[in-house]
């Protein structure tokens, strides 16, 4: 810590330099190190016994203090688009497993951290990534509909719901919406907001199922690559609308695939595992006599498709959009394992859509990086705000990280 303490000050000044007052800054400091030192917990208590200070110092800076964490996180993410240079933004979420029920947003819920249904809170995130890097550099906590007095009918519930938004400070005007949407916030932050160039959106089939969120990247001429179930239905790209000749009564037809959609799985195994080919979308780290190069190598197949389902517009002509859908089928599987769909461009090269694809790993390193190394779900405060700055002083440590690791004379143990 001694020999990174500079670093660690000099991005601190970058990153909290809006902050009006000096003590706030030397107290941000202070959080990021107690986030960076050894040791398992990263709560206020433990951070400030080995930081050698008064927890109530930790405590009120992040739950009471006037500082704006949105302006930090802007910060970040200005820095990341010039460090990383980010070839994508990858939405996804996480879970907080909690004991009591008293931390805003908490209940049962799936949380991946469990692998079941648990008390849990949930966390969304966007995260600027390259094959190399990444940053989370906006962050929202799901709000379950349990906390949203607004959709009850029951006035004693409500009346509970209402106490315990007060008990955690939550603003009036935050309510349930559901993740996809939270996702759609971000990017409108992100790009619309802080002024960062539009990347191609990647993310897993809890959002790629969302029509309503693939429509949405595409009013905002946001290109993506989404993650989606199989039992998903698309017309084949080449399916042409017929209109139905007009009889003279009543309203004239509209035109119509004349039949219907099939699955994501039966469109891919008709075209069959020939139609495939093999593509190495990255190189891993963990060599071996079968795999000296660490490569990762599968096999996919590429075709042009009309997602059908009803809230998708249509064309004056009833044509659907159309776009790319992507399987994976690994060699010994008899059947395809993973599918996308992904509107960007119909020349792109097989390797470079399917690398995007594959491009979400890095968040399952950012999560492990993030929860094991620097505490983010060690937060133990039941404030709205305090998980909101909690989260950012823990992506702004990670960040430090990502310097430190590209930073050619770094200490070695950094």
């Amino acid at each position: 810590m001694d020999q990174i303490r500079p670093l660690i000050e000099e991005f601190a000044g970058q990153m909290l330099g809006g902050f009006a007052r000096r003590d706030q800054r030397a107290k941000g400091e202070l959080y990021l190190r107690g986030l960076m030192l050894d040791g398992k917990r990263k709560s206020m208590q433990p951070m400030a016994e080995r930081l050698g200070v008064d927890h109530q110092q930790l405590q009120q800076f992040v739950s009471t203090s006037t500082w704006d964490h949105v302006e930090v996180r802007r910060r970040m993410a200005v820095w990341a688009q010039e460090f990383i240079d980010p070839r994508a933004l990858v939405i996804d979420d996480t879970g907080f497993p909690k004991d009591g029920k008293d931390s805003p947003g908490v209940a049962r819920m799936y949380c991946g951290a469990l692998g079941k249904t648990g008390n849990c809170q949930i966390g969304v995130s966007v995260h600027a990534v390259t094959d190399w890097a990444s940053a989370a550099i906006d962050w929202r906590l799901f709000l379950p509909e349990s906390w949203d007095e607004e959709k009850t009918t029951d006035p004693d519930t409500a009346a509970g719901i209402r106490r315990r938004r007060a008990r955690s400070a939550i603003p009036e005007q935050v309510r349930h919406r559901e993740k996809w949407r939270l996702a759609l916030d971000m990017l409108d932050e992100v790009t619309a907001e802080w002024g960062l160039p539009a990347r191609p959106v990647v993310a897993d089939a809890g959002y790629g199922d969302a029509t309503e969120f693939r429509l949405g990247l595409t009013e905002r001429g946001l290109v993506y690559v989404l993650a989606v179930s199989p039992t998903a239905t698309a017309h084949p790209a080449h399916a042409v609308p017929v209109t139905p000749a007009y009889r003279g009564n009543g309203r004239p037809p509209l035109p119509r695939y004349p039949d219907k959609p099939q699955d994501l799985k039966t469109l891919v195994t008709d075209a069959g595992r020939s139609a495939g080919r093999y593509v190495v979308w990255r190189h891993g780290s963990r060599k071996s006599a079968s795999n000296p190069t660490a490569s990762m190598r599968s096999r996919f197949l590429a075709l042009r498709v009309r997602p059908a389902n009803r809230n998708i517009p249509r064309g004056a002509d009833g044509s659907l959009p159309e776009c790319w859908l992507l399987a994976e089928w690994p060699p010994g599987e008899p059947e395809p394992t993973d599918y996308w769909l992904s509107t960007l461009p119909a020349d792109i090269a097989l390797r470079d859509l399917v690398r995007l694809a594959k491009i979400r790993w890095r968040i399952e390193h950012d999560y492990r990086e993030l929860k094991n190394g620097l505490g983010l779900d060690h937060f133990e405060g039941r404030s709205w705000i305090g998980w909101h700055r909690h989260v950012t002083l823990t992506a702004l440590a990670q960040a430090i990280c990502t310097r430190l690791r590209r930073t050619p004379k770094a200490p070695a143990q950094a």
